[in-house]
């Protein structure tokens, strides 16, 4: 009897083992052909975490829709996942695994930007006339069905507006704190300035400034030094003094020339303050002239009437608004006005029920790529 008994229990597990084949076999079969869905990418969000001076943690919600009654777990898929900024690769990273349960289900991810990689977007925001391309793209490699590759990429533009208000018509008065006693304030006049980007390198951004200054007195003024300091949220990250000379004639208008500079290098500790803000910077820049008079003497003038404040809001991943759709950039009167973000379209959809993002950008191949950022 108990033989008997085990040979009928070996004959049940092989029955068993037998449905539960041609079971899997059906699924995979009606999978292939649509009768049951497979799961989709519904959203991508992203939000930064915790910054130091280093690194730039990023948050990533990914949102999986799974049509079917039952939940799937996806042992062998994985997702590797990239940002850049202007081509300039900033994060990678990604996981292995899915735990897909029935309708949506929401899968974590982190990744880590390297501050290190900010100097060079910055060199490429700056030449690509202050505008970034931010691209985010997720690459989800399955075995369902075959091995599959998907992209699911999302685009944001980032448009910013550091030195545009430099440029002004506006006549403004120089005072000295102690002017000479045969003259009285104002010594001088600025009746222009002008600004622009200069040549960026690794090391540092110029910006070429130009300054139109009149003289109303009837000697002679000799400009021997026009300093300035750069600060963004406060940080020092540029000063210096041009070492041209400068005579402006009494009753006369003089063009005088300066190169500043941002120290690329100080943008690291920047970006932090500028995420510890809530993506808000301020920039400010000072200027002083020394000024050597027609008795020999020199002064230090404060060119206060000439400091520049601009406030600049970014909004990388476009979730500071409601909603998260729109994108906050400053327009030339110093204004923030959002900035509707275009929905993209996928360019294919697989027939295969590969995991797809509808309302992003996709594209199914079967080559493998990298996983990395290259």
């Amino acid at each position: 009897m108990t033989w008997d008994r085990g040979l009928l229990g070996l004959a049940k597990l092989k029955v068993a083992a037998a449905v539960l084949g041609v079971l899997t076999v059906s699924l995979v079969g009606a999978a292939a052909f649509g009768v049951i869905g497979a799961p989709s990418v519904e959203a991508v969000d992203n939000e930064f975490g915790e910054v130091t001076n280093e690194t730039t943690v990023i948050h990533t919600d990914l949102v999986v829709n799974n049509p079917n009654p039952i939940g799937v777990q996806l042992g062998d898929t994985r997702i590797n996942y990239t940002v850049r900024m202007n081509e300039v690769p900033m994060a990678t990273g990604g996981g292995e695994g899915l735990n897909i349960k029935t309708g949506n289900s929401t899968e974590e991810f982190t990744t880590e930007m390297d501050n290190g990689q900010i100097p060079p977007w910055w060199r490429s925001h700056i030449e690509n006339g202050e505008v970034t391309q931010v691209s985010i793209n997720a690459t989800v490699h399955t075995s369902v069905l075959g091995q599959r590759k998907f992209d699911i990429t999302q685009e944001r533009q980032i448009e910013t507006d550091l030195i545009g208000q430099f440029n002004s018509d506006e006549t403004r008065p120089i005072n000295a704190d102690d002017p000479p006693p045969t003259t009285s304030n104002p010594i001088l006049y600025v009746n222009r300035t002008g600004a622009q980007w200069g040549s960026v390198t690794e090391q540092e951004t110029p910006i070429n400034m130009r300054f139109d200054v009149y003289n109303p007195q009837l000697e002679p003024y000799v400009v021997t030094e026009l300093g300035y300091e750069i600060t963004m949220n406060g940080l020092l990250v540029g000063e210096g003094a041009t070492e041209d000379a400068y005579v402006i004639e009494g009753g006369s208008t003089e063009t005088l020339n300066t190169r500043a500079a941002i120290q690329n290098q100080q943008l690291d500790e920047w970006w932090v303050s500028h995420l510890q803000r809530g993506q808000v910077t301020d920039l400010r820049i000072e200027f002083y002239a020394r000024v050597e008079l027609p008795t020999g003497n020199t002064i230090r003038v404060p060119l206060d009437e000439l400091t520049y404040e601009e406030t600049i809001e970014t909004d990388i991943f476009g979730n500071k608004n409601s909603g998260g759709s729109n994108e906050t950039a400053t327009t030339p009167n110093g204004e923030t006005t959002p900035t509707p973000t275009p929905t993209p379209t996928p360019t294919s959809t697989p027939d295969d029920g590969g995991l797809l993002d509808e309302t992003d950008t996709a594209t199914d191949t079967e080559t493998p790529t990298d996983d990395g950022i290259v």
